[in-house]
C-alpha cells in the first residue's frame, strides 16, 4: 500500500509542478471562477463545448498542490466528454473524496488518474482544495455568473 501512496503522491506533485492545460482559452463558451477563502486557492475555468461535447478545457489560477493537481487532472479527464458525462464525473469525484473508504468501492477504476486524489478524504481540511475546480466546473456547465466559493 505504501508503494501505491508514493505513486499517487508523485502524480499529484507532477501535476502541481507541471500543470496540464494551465492557460487561458480563446473561444471558451463556458467559464466560471472559484475561490477557497480558507487557504486562498483561486481558479478560472474555461470550457469550449461544441455540440454538447467538451472539446477543450483549461484553467488559470494559483493554489496549493492539491488544488492545482486536481484542476490539471480534471481538465485532462473532461476532454471528449459530453456535458452529462462531465456532470456525472463531478458527482463521482465529489463522492470519491468525501465518502469514507469503507463505504465505497476501491477508488473506482472508472476514475482513472483521478483516483490519485482519493486519499484526500483522509484529510477533511484538504477536501475543499481538491473539489474547488470541480465545483467551478459545475458552475461553468450551468453558466452561473457568480464566483464559486468553498465556504
Amino acid at each position: 500500500m505504501s508503494d501505491l501512496r508514493d505513486l499517487y503522491q508523485e502524480v499529484i506533485f507532477d501535476h502541481y509542478r507541471r500543470p496540464r492545460n494551465c492557460h487561458g482559452l480563446s473561444g471558451a463558451n463556458h467559464t466560471a471562477e472559484g475561490y477557497n477563502p480558507l487557504c486562498g486557492d483561486r481558479i478560472a475555468l474555461y470550457l469550449r463545448i461544441e455540440d454538447g461535447i467538451v472539446k477543450e478545457a483549461s484553467f488559470e489560477g494559483a493554489g496549493c498542490a492539491i488544488a492545482t493537481a486536481s484542476a490539471s487532472l480534471m481538465t485532462e479527464a473532461l476532454k471528449g466528454k459530453t456535458e452529462a458525462e462531465a456532470e456525472a464525473l463531478f458527482g463521482r469525484f465529489r463522492d470519491m473524496v468525501t465518502t469514507p473508504a469503507a463505504g465505497q468501492a476501491a477508488a473506482a477504476p472508472e476514475m482513472g488518474k483521478l483516483a490519485v486524489l482519493s486519499g484526500v478524504r483522509e484529510f477533511p481540511e484538504r477536501v475543499k482544495c481538491a473539489t474547488l475546480a470541480w465545483h467551478t466546473l459545475h458552475a461553468a456547465l450551468h453558466d452561473e455568473d457568480r464566483p464559486v466559493s468553498t465556504e
